[in-house]
């Protein structure tokens, strides 16, 4: 019997009751449960890095603006499909403030957070023409999205940006589009997990090839402005956030209250649908729907069948938080640095113990601190390394997940402690020691 600071025995036990083949492919939910369950078992109080759960109070004027919407009794009032009238507004400000793209107000559309933005999304872009059924994603990218085409039915294709970066991508992202089959391109930025941040000569690439062979760039900015190397936070001045809607006029701005504003618990997002998109008529749509207008569908018979509509109140404290933020009364990147602070010092306690990072560099300039990091060990596979440091009491998700193709873990900054910071130096010690 091993001795490891997690009993071992309980760590294989509880790992084998779920019945997941390959450790390293076990899902984000499911990590967390199987920690949950070795945390009740064993006393133990875990180092956690595998969701990325907001670690921050959630913003205090959204909070309260919900509150009140509440007591005004709009929980008992259907929301309009396409989204509250203010949001809508505030929502086309908002990302006029910080990506200086002006996408008009009927063209933003909350949703039941970003997950049901990516779901929709996908499911309408996929449907505009017979011949183009697939999504290809950039990756390494969020676990989840893949979920959602495989629910739906959907193939996708997907590439390990790490080799790929500048000019590079111009011809690895061409040849997947020039087969003819491509409805939609995923990527987010910054990234999850790796936290790169795909620059303007890369976002001008991918908006100039989904011009060229029409197809939808889904953009998550799910970290929106969390590239804390450049200060997004001042509204309508430079530097902006990055993005493709300056490069092409076929693109989804998918923006999320979960982690910007630690929102994450009220579901609530919002997408800004390109003018000319929203606008378009497709055919395939018309054969589908008995309507061709890509807004329309996505709106009146897509959201309409999959929720009918967004969270009333949660509505109310997304538009006073856009609305603080965009009046300048609000700097809601100020507390999000924790998370920088967070992984400088945990990259430091790593590095020291024989980690390296994976995703190092960012092009020329070395990666930002935020709220994920990549991490490797000697010649460890990520699926080995995740479940080694499980019996350590630090939990992670393998890179395997997220579609890259190098070998190691995503950590999350959010949910570590200011009192787990020497735990985590012990720990990893002792497994530097014993490896």
């Amino acid at each position: 019997m091993k001795n490891t600071p997690i009993d071992y025995n309980t760590v294989i036990s509880v790992i084998e009751s779920f019945d997941i083949k390959d450790f390293g492919q076990a899902t984000i939910r499911e990590v967390v449960a199987i920690v949950n369950k070795l945390e009740t078992l064993t006393g133990q109080r875990f180092v956690r890095m595998e969701m990325g759960v907001p670690g921050l109070k959630p913003a205090q004027i959204g909070v309260d603006a919900e509150i009140e919407a509440l007591k005004n009794g709009i929980a008992a009032v259907y929301p309009m499909l396409d989204g509250l009238p203010e949001l809508k507004t505030e929502t086309s400000r908002f990302i006029k403030a910080f990506i200086d793209i002006d996408v008009e107000a009927a063209h933003c559309i909350p949703v039941v957070g970003s997950m049901q933005g990516t779901y929709v999304s996908f499911l309408v872009a996929c449907q505009v023409n017979p011949q183009k059924n697939k999504v290809l994603f950039i990756d390494p990218g969020f676990p989840v999205q893949k979920q959602q085409l495989r629910v739906q039915g959907y193939p996708f294709e997907a590439f390990d940006v790490y080799d790929f970066r500048g000019e590079k991508l111009r011809d690895k992202l061409e040849s997947y589009l020039a087969k003819g089959d491509i409805a939609a391109i995923i990527y987010s930025n910054p990234n999850n997990p790796a936290w790169i941040s795909l620059n303007e000569g890369e976002l001008e690439i991918i908006g100039t090839l989904a011009t060229k062979y029409d197809t939808i760039v889904l953009e998550d900015l799910a970290y929106f402005a969390m590239d804390f190397r450049k200060d997004l936070s001042k509204p309508f001045q430079a530097p902006f956030q990055s993005s493709v809607a300056r490069y092409t006029d076929n693109y989804i701005i998918l923006v999320s209250g979960s982690k910007v504003f630690s929102y994450a618990g009220q579901r609530i997002g919002v997408i800004g649908i390109s003018d000319k998109l929203y606008e378009r008529h497709f055919d395939g749509l018309k054969a589908r729907y008995g309507v061709g207008g890509f807004g329309n569908v996505l709106v009146n018979r897509v959201l309409y069948a999959l929720s009918s509509g967004t969270c009333h109140s949660a509505q109310y404290a997304l538009a006073a938080m856009f609305k603080a933020a965009n009046n300048g009364e609000f700097n809601f990147l100020e507390d999000m640095k924790e998370y920088a602070r967070r992984a400088e010092r945990m990259k430091k306690i790593f590095t020291e113990n024989g980690f390296q990072l994976v995703y190092e560099k960012d092009l020329d300039e070395p990666i930002g601190d935020g709220f994920y990091f990549t991490l490797k060990y000697k010649k460890l596979s990520g699926s080995e390394l995740m479940k080694e440091l499980i019996f350590y009491g630090i939990s992670a998700i393998s890179l395997d997940t997220t579609g890259s193709c190098q070998q190691g873990l995503r950590a999350c900054t959010s949910f570590i402690k200011n009192d787990q910071y020497d735990d985590l130096e012990e720990r990893l010690k002792r497994f530097a020691a014993e490896h």
